[in-house]
């Protein structure tokens, strides 16, 4: 059974600094954005040893090409509870894996939305990152026409946003906005 987000903010990380703040934390999932391919071990291992669940970015990890071959590696080699990406290839391979697979889509237009419908239906991740996290009504159509748990990202930077973006379905807010990560701590 693969592990439920039950916090309404999951942080994403861009740095050290605020890597080891969140170790002292009660988040149990974190998002890893930028780092490079040799600390995501030593990180997902220091997480763990604290009780932290991570979730790799796969698309954002220097050093690695993020594809079905970078996507088993991170599945054996590093072990994270998840893997988030915009590519179906990982998506897929993450969920053959036992990952929990988050497919990362992008809310440009009405043509993107449509698309997006399309590749889900191929993927069936566990969760869909929507972004901008802040257009509440796309979250609830997307909880609508696809069944999937939504994350909500991108652009969320107040209280205001948060709120809109859970009451409007979303299983959670991904941020990297340290402000919020205070506030709404687990």
């Amino acid at each position: 059974m693969k592990a439920i987000i039950n916090q309404s903010i999951v942080p994403a990380i861009r740095n050290m600094k605020d890597f080891d703040q969140l170790l002292k934390t009660d988040y149990e999932f974190l998002v890893l954005l930028n780092a490079h391919i040799a600390q995501v071990k030593p990180l997902v291992r220091r997480a763990a040893e604290q009780g932290k669940k991570m979730f790799l970015h796969a698309d954002l990890i220097e050093g690695l090409k993020s594809d079905e071959y970078a996507t088993e590696f991170l599945a054996q080699e590093i072990g994270p509870a998840g893997i988030i990406s915009t590519r179906n290839n990982v998506v897929l391979t993450a969920k053959r894996k036992g990952l929990i697979a988050i497919q990362r889509l992008f809310m440009l237009d009405t043509l993107a939305l449509e698309n997006s419908y399309v590749q889900l239906e191929k993927t069936k991740p566990d969760y869909v990152e929507v972004l901008p996290g802040i257009i509440p009504h796309i979250i609830r159509e997307f909880l609508e026409e696809t069944k999937i748990p939504v994350l909500a990202g991108g652009l969320i930077r107040t209280d205001e946003d948060v709120r809109l973006a859970l009451e409007a379905g979303a299983t959670a807010v991904t941020t990297s906005r340290k402000a919020l990560w205070q506030k709404q701590e687990a």
